[in-house]
């Protein structure tokens, strides 16, 4: 939502193809606050990060998303800044997308593939919680359960993403089999689009993908997704391993953190476990993935060209803690060799 002319002609261009999702007509940024409110009702609230209409967005915001569940409308911030932009524009939790810094096709296509991703996402994660504030219910699925399909030579995997890491990460897990170790998965996401997110993920991949619960067990043919708003770290016990869920500051200048993963992947699990860093901005997760490695892991790191965003992966690269750089397309068949070898 902006008056500026280039912003939406871009967000119209991305969703040209895709007949679910419809922008507003140009003629309701003209309006005041008080009658877009009373005219429409958006699932979803986009936002460029340095909007023209700054003297009525918070009046706009008050009206268009209410504290009330029953009327709750995610924000997406879209801009060249950071995430901690999104605080210029007046607002908290929200999603924030980066403008390809090289707008190749490449990079356009990728950025496109992960807002129509985004938006979906916020979008049934505002339906889901207006269902859930007015009391009704649906049959939750039977918990479902895996067993070892044998030794691996690695028995728990930690993939770490940000900015254009929901459709990095997805192209990953499609392509991997069943018989695969338990897999750790954080993506820079706020509160209620992560369960969302892992259902989707569920759904095109053949491993059994959940939003992460406090204890929940790392075992083989599933992937576990940090919720956000918290911190996900990987705990071992005598039975295997598992992961702590909690509140916690921001880490990285991320609440769930790739770093906070990573890390606790490098001191419980250590040579037993492969660290993956996908395309992100800044450097969420590379120090820590060097820790992985120190500690015996092994360790990928997606490459420039098949990057939205090639920071995290950089970082972590020049600082000497990938020890394969890979592009997109090759991880899932690294994985699964690696896992394998004797």
């Amino acid at each position: 939502m902006s008056d500026s002319v280039i912003f939406r002609d871009i967000i119209r261009q991305v969703v040209k193809d895709d007949s679910s999702l419809e922008i507003l007509p140009d003629n309701f940024m003209q309006e005041s606050p008080e009658q877009i409110a009373s005219k429409t009702r958006p699932d979803v609230i986009v936002l460029s990060e340095n909007p023209g209409m700054n003297w009525k967005l918070a009046d706009l915001l008050d009206r268009l998303q209410p504290c009330e569940e029953t009327n709750f409308a995610p924000c997406i911030v879209i801009g060249e800044g950071s995430p901690e932009t999104v605080q210029t524009v007046g607002i908290h939790d929200a999603e924030f997308i980066r403008l390809p810094t090289y707008p190749n096709s490449a990079a356009l296509n990728a950025f496109s593939k992960e807002f129509c991703t985004i938006v979906k996402l916020a979008a049934a994660a505002a339906v889901s919680m207006r269902i859930t504030s007015t009391k009704m219910t649906a049959a939750q699925p039977a918990a479902a359960t895996a067993t070892s399909n044998g030794k691996f030579k690695y028995n728990v995997i930690a993939i770490g993403a940000s900015t254009g890491g929901t459709e990095a990460t997805a192209s990953i897990l499609e392509k991997l089999p069943a018989t695969m170790p338990g897999i750790v998965i954080t993506q820079h996401m706020p509160q209620d689009f992560t369960k969302m997110y892992a259902e989707r993920l569920n759904r095109i991949s053949k491993l059994r993908i959940s939003e992460a619960k406090d204890g929940d067990r790392v075992l083989p043919g599933t992937a576990l997704v940090a919720p956000g708003g918290m911190q996900m770290s990987l705990k071992k016990d005598a039975n295997g391993y598992y992961v702590r869920c909690a509140p916690g500051e921001k880490v990285n200048g991320h609440c769930p953190s790739v770093g906070v993963l990573f890390d606790s992947a490098a001191k419980c699990a250590g040579k037993d476990a492969i660290g993956v860093i996908l395309t992100g901005m800044g450097q969420d997760g590379a120090h820590e993935l060097l820790h992985m490695r120190e500690a015996g892991a092994f360790t990928i790191g997606q490459d420039r060209d098949s990057c939205v965003v090639y920071g995290m992966p950089m970082v972590a690269y020049n600082i000497g803690a990938v020890m394969q750089q890979l592009p997109l397309d090759r991880i899932a068949e690294t994985l699964i060799r690696r896992i394998s070898e004797k």
